[in-house]
This record gives C-alpha cells, structure tokens and sequence, in this order.
C-alpha cells in the first residue's frame, strides 16, 4: 500500500513495530535517509520509522521527456531531496542530491536498498557478483536463523559459519529457514563499484554501478522464510544488496559512536545549509552467464 495512507489498526497484516509502515510499501528500491536502520526510542515517539522519512513519505513527482523528477521535503530531518531518473537505452540513470535546510552540520546515513525477491530471485539458482574487498558478519541477526558465524571478518565472497566451514556469497542460503547480514567495503582500487545478479532462467542480468566516493559500503541482507512475525509470516523470501555510506543498519547514535570501519568512515557530514550529491546507473540485460562486471555507461 501507499505508506503515506499507512495506519496502524491493522497490526495482523503489517505488525505492530517501528518498521510497520515501511513494511507496508517496501518494494524494489528503497531510498533510507538521514538514518539507515532503526530509530532511537525517542526518535520513534516523535514519529520517526525503521529507515527514516524518505522512505515513507509522498513524493511530488514531475514528468519529462524521457525523466521523472521526484522531490521531498523531509520535515523531521530537515533536509531536502530531489532525484532525477532517466532512462537511456537499456540503462536507467539515476542523479540524486540532499540539501541540509537546518543551521546545523550534521551526521548523515544515506544508503540505496535494492531488494531483490521471487521470481527473479530463486536461492537455489540466483548468482551475484561485486566488486567488494574486506568484509564481516553483522554481531547480531535481525532474523531468527543466522548461518553465519556472528561478529567474524573474512574476504569476499567466503563468509565464515559456525560449523567452521564457509558459505559463498555469490550465492544465497539455499534451504530455509535462514537469514544473516554482512558488511562489504567495496574496491578501493576502483573508481565505481558494482553489483550484478543473474537468473539463469530468465536470462536476464541486473544490477547496479556507483561512484565509489558516494557510497564506498554495501551490505547483503537475506531473509529465507525466518521471521514468523507479519507481515513475514515464515513465508518471505529475499536478498538486500544495500549500498550506502554506512556499512551497518543501526541507530544513529550507533553510527556515529561506530565512526568508522576498515578505517573507512560510517556515515557523512552534511554542511549547515550543504548539499551533497550522488549518481548511480541500473543496468539490464539478456545473458547466457552471469558477467563478471559492471562497467559505467558511456552515454
């Protein structure tokens, strides 16, 4: 549903949570802004939800000729954001900026969370590539069946798990029930960073290229029929490849005490009346096996 019509007389369907209404809209793409993870206890009395306001607040949306322009005002956070997308041949180019209304700098989580699920995404079929470097295991899991060895760093794609063997991160957890998070700096011998997923039975190949400067982490989440709570009901299916400035979905004091990892930074700063800005390129297209690698469109 429209997360601006969310209400909360219908905890059965959506739960009851901080998350409840962005649980009731989630799909595809997800813009978390100014904060990735959850509220503090404070923030969520004065009404802010799992992943901040641009997640759930309405757009006002501009049609171009081949361009929408969607704009929002985040009145909690008081920031301003505006996204340009267009599409270019079998890419889509997306241009994103945020401007800081407030009189002061401030800490700012900014994170792209790409959700991939059924039919595109089969764990026993679905491959994935990325240019990650160093990496490591979420302390805790957000699920109720994590199959990987908490708190551990390795290197990508070989994920410590508790049996002292690896999982492969190229592809999901097979069998159910199963859910994990981990933490991956991307390339820093690279100038963009990517992430690229094959369905053999599609053929069809799709993923995404940033500037490395704009969002140096990506974290890949995966829930597999764990969480009996709604709206998962044991039922859902799904892998996060969330790219950001920040490596880890936690509160904004978390983030900012974190300060940084891999000596990487966190999060960013914002300057009193600032702007920052962002752009990244999705990308399609029919394979026979899954490309290795992403390259920036010359368009």
């Amino acid at each position: 549903m429209e997360p601006s019509a969310f209400a909360r007389e219908h905890p059965d369907r959506y739960g009851a949570g901080d998350d409840a209404k962005l649980l009731a809209g989630i799909m595809g793409h997800n813009l978390c802004l100014d904060i990735f993870g959850v509220p503090s206890h404070e923030e969520a009395l004065a009404g802010l939800t799992v992943h901040g306001e641009a997640s759930v607040d309405r757009y006002e949306i501009t049609e171009l000729p081949g361009e929408l322009v969607l704009e929002l005002t985040l009145p909690m956070a008081q920031l301003k954001l505006s996204r340009s997308i267009q599409l270019r041949s079998q890419h889509m180019r997306v241009q994103e900026a945020v401007e800081n209304l407030g009189s002061n700098d401030r800490p700012l989580a900014w994170t792209q969370h790409v959700t991939l699920s059924p039919p595109f995404l089969d764990p026993a079929t679905t491959e994935f590539r990325a240019s990650l470097t160093r990496s490591i295991v979420a302390d805790t899991d957000s699920g109720s069946h994590a199959y990987l060895s908490l708190g551990k760093e390795f290197a990508w794609p070989m994920a410590p798990r508790p049996d002292g063997g690896f999982a492969d991160l190229r592809h999901m957890h097979e069998t159910s029930p199963a859910s994990g998070y981990t933490a991956h700096l991307t390339d820093p011998q690279r100038d963009h960073a990517y992430f690229v997923a094959f369905a053999s039975q599609f053929r069809l190949a799709f993923g995404y290229i940033w500037r490395r400067t704009d969002f140096p982490w990506l974290g890949i989440w995966e829930e597999n029929c764990s969480r009996q709570s709604p709206p998962w009901c044991g039922r859902t299916v799904t892998r996060g490849m969330e790219f950001g400035v920040s490596p880890f979905p936690e509160t904004r004091r978390e983030m900012v005490e974190r300060n940084r990892l891999f000596h990487t930074p966190a999060y960013k700063w914002i300057p009193s009346r600032g702007r920052l800005e962002a752009e990244y390129w999705i990308s399609s297209q029919i394979a026979d096996v899954i490309p290795e690698s992403l390259t920036w469109p010359e368009i």
